[in-house]
């Protein structure tokens, strides 16, 4: 696979010679610039362990001032996701022990008492506050209109958000928009669109859709993928046509061999499981996508200055992770 940067437009390299190649981009370049394919291995920088404090008032003084971090961990659905943001805050808070304390709010429902938890955060001398995590979380806090100190929800809306309110997170649509525009500013016109009959897929299908017709390209063919390749069979390649993949990573394995080799692919990154999987990285050889540095250059001078989590995450806990530093 090839990864294109999630923040900087870039073309991207060629097919590698052998199979375990693993293909990282290199270093962020100007639009006119092609950078020169690498086919070394990433190498992960080394392990630091973490040991965030959770909710233990003591360590903080009642109406003491502290960044409060309020984060889902005890919920069945969200407490492994929240637990990774964590992890990351409380390795980034430790590189500076001049900041302020850092006091975890956890004991609360993202849907329903997220807003008396910020006013508790408050009370308790909260300067700052990150948080919640999940989409429903954020839209229940943004109905408080009122944020006295800067507020940084992990989680993005689409709407404009009030005074002090910050929306920051890993929105896969935005994904979705950005492939297109590179898409586009690689040159390519029309799109053929593959999907699926899930919620993501149509997220991420409509998402695409609007940004590409939006900077001027147009959509050939939309394709929902039900199991049996012969769509693909009348599919060919041309100097200007591209597909791209609203689909998970293992419906796109079953799709890739049967399209043309020479038809430009792209994707997000959901499709990228970490470099350990050589297998399904090479199964998906070929295709455009675009990740997080955190993941694709670790060894990069600014990925180097946080510590990593130990024992390590998975791929999507580990972009988690980078969430929270």
């Amino acid at each position: 696979m090839f990864a294109l940067y999630a923040c900087a437009p870039a073309q991207v390299h060629q097919r590698p010679a052998h199979k375990s190649s693993v293909v990282r981009p290199a270093a962020p370049v100007a639009k006119t610039v092609i950078p020169a394919p690498v086919t070394a291995s990433i190498k992960a920088p080394a392990l630091v362990s973490v040991m965030p404090v959770i909710d233990q008032p003591a360590l903080v003084l009642d109406n003491a001032p502290h960044i409060a971090l309020l984060l889902p961990l005890q919920s069945e659905s969200f407490g492994v996701a929240a637990n990774s943001v964590q992890q990351g805050f409380m390795a980034a808070a430790s590189l500076d022990p001049q900041s302020l304390p850092v006091r975890v709010y956890s004991n609360f429902a993202e849907n329903n008492s997220v807003a008396a938890v910020y006013r508790e955060a408050l009370a308790n001398g909260a300067r700052a506050v990150v948080g919640p995590l999940t989409r429903n979380g954020v839209k229940a806090l943004a109905e408080v209109n009122n944020f006295p100190v800067p507020t940084l929800s992990l989680n993005i809306l689409e709407m404009p958000p009030a005074h002090n309110l910050y929306f920051f997170g890993m929105a896969i649509d935005a994904e979705a928009r950005q492939v297109a525009q590179l898409a586009r500013q690689q040159g390519l016109q029309q799109a053929i669109v593959i999907s699926a009959n899930e919620s993501l897929a149509r997220r991420l299908q409509f998402a695409f859709e609007e940004q590409w017709i939006a900077s001027g390209g147009s959509i050939v063919r939309e394709i929902d993928f039900n199991g049996d390749p012969a769509v693909f069979a009348d599919l060919v390649a041309t100097p200007d046509n591209m597909v791209f993949f609203a689909t998970s990573v293992e419906k796109t394995q079953q799709i890739h061999p049967f399209l043309p080799k020479e038809l430009a692919a792209y994707a997000t990154s959901q499709i990228f499981v970490g470099n350990d999987q050589k297998l399904i990285n090479y199964e998906l050889d070929g295709i455009h996508f675009i990740d997080m540095p955190w993941l694709l250059q670790p060894e990069q001078p600014a990925m180097l200055a946080y510590p990593r989590a130990n024992p390590p995450l998975s791929t999507d806990n580990e972009r988690l992770y980078a969430l929270g530093l």
